[in-house]
């Protein structure tokens, strides 16, 4: 998410609403000052390249594969050049269903917006004046794998990579296998594409799971995080395709699973100076103790990798607990000295005590390991979420 301006605020979504905090990096601080109500619940965000504004995508449909809504839109976001503050900036344009993530091109000509069910990817022109527009005819059927979970151009906006979770066998139901679907892009239009399924033996994409990916700043490197194996990989992007395999291969938790708790792999960040990778596990799975809900137990932990210079390998360096449950969203600030992991809920542990959703501050030390300052416990009560964070310069 590129930002690079003098001011930087941090947004956080509960439900429908869009807080706003000021921040102070050298202090580790957040100020609540807002917030803005959208259509539906928002499921994620993502800066202009150069004006004043934030897309963001909000539907009423359930996660995952769950019951569909029927208020799907992008919204365009004024950010007021003072103080931050976020108003609405015309009118939100539809979607045909549930936008699970959401990008804009590099120059922010145009919104790309993956669709998970069922499996697409959408391109709008973004008008003149800022605000979202009319939908890019593409010239053919696109293959959009099975359950897209995000979409980003690459950073010379030449290709643009969907990223294709799959799914894990469930009872009756087979594994269905994952992908990285890559196109050449062009004024929002996509062509030529090429689908990466590695094949373990069992087939292309079976044992493959991915969930998000992350440039690295000057080298040809993708790192990918498998949401359904727990690892992190490395890909190479040279000639405008990646390589058919991960040059690396790593995993990412620090212990092992606890049986019947679901484990899974979340979103994966470079460092802005390219010497580190970090990557959220994340464990949210209740079971019955007594008549209570309670956590199952799993790791929540963000895991640290140097990146070697030469190789792109990462090396794992650390593992620190996020100090909240359920870590969807993580965000390192321009300067790479400040992140800021964001839980979606809260729990009670077996003990009777309970973990809030929070907002969790670590300073990032040179040598890329993480220590913990602070956290602010979040009200998601009613059944709400806390379903994205970012830092935004402004």
């Amino acid at each position: 998410m590129p930002e690079s301006r003098s001011k930087l605020a941090l947004y956080a979504s509960v439900a429908n609403e869009l807080m706003h905090y000021d921040i102070s990096v050298s202090d580790a601080t957040l100020m609540p000052r807002g917030a803005v109500r959208l259509p539906a619940n928002v499921q994620y965000v993502w800066p202009h390249a150069s004006q004043p504004f934030l897309y963001a995508a909000t539907s009423d449909s359930a996660s995952g594969m769950g019951p569909a809504g029927t208020n799907h839109h992008v919204s365009a976001l004024k950010i007021d050049p003072g103080t931050g503050a976020l108003s609405l900036h015309g009118a939100p344009i539809p979607l045909p269903t549930r936008p699970i993530h959401m990008a804009t091109d590099i120059p922010s000509e145009h919104v790309l917006v993956a669709f998970n069910n069922p499996s697409t990817i959408h391109i709008y022109r973004i008008n003149a004046d800022g605000t979202p527009g009319t939908e890019v005819a593409q010239p053919g059927p696109i293959d959009a794998g099975i359950f897209a979970h995000q979409v980003r151009a690459t950073p010379d906006n030449k290709q643009v990579i969907l990223v294709t979770r799959g799914h894990d066998p469930a009872g009756p139901k087979a594994e269905e296998p994952g992908a990285l679907m890559l196109w050449d892009y062009k004024d929002g239009v996509l062509s030529n594409q090429q689908k990466v399924a590695p094949d373990s033996g069992l087939g292309p994409g079976y044992g493959f799971g991915p969930r998000h990916l992350d440039f690295h700043p000057t080298k040809p490197w993708v790192y990918v995080s498998l949401e359904r194996e727990n690892r992190l990989d490395l890909f190479t992007l040279e000639g405008g395709r990646l390589s058919g395999r991960a040059a690396f291969r790593k995993n990412n938790l620090s212990q092992l699973g606890v049986p019947g708790a679901r484990q899974a792999v979340g979103t994966v960040h470079v460092h802005p100076n390219g010497r580190f990778v970090y990557v959220a596990n994340r464990a949210s799975t209740v079971a019955d103790d007594g008549g209570r809900r309670v956590f199952a137990g799993g790791e929540n932990t963000l895991a640290a990798y140097a990146i070697d210079p030469a190789t792109g390998e990462p090396t794992v360096i650390q593992h620190v607990d996020t100090r909240g449950i359920h870590c969807r969203t993580f965000h390192i600030d321009p300067s790479g000295k400040l992140l800021v992991a964001a839980h979606i809920q809260g729990i009670t542990l077996k003990d009777g005590s309970e973990v809030p959703c929070c907002l969790s501050l670590f300073r990032v030390r040179d040598d890329g390991r993480l220590d913990f300052v602070r956290k602010y416990d979040v009200d998601v009560s009613g059944g709400r979420t806390q379903w994205w964070m970012g830092m935004v310069g402004y």
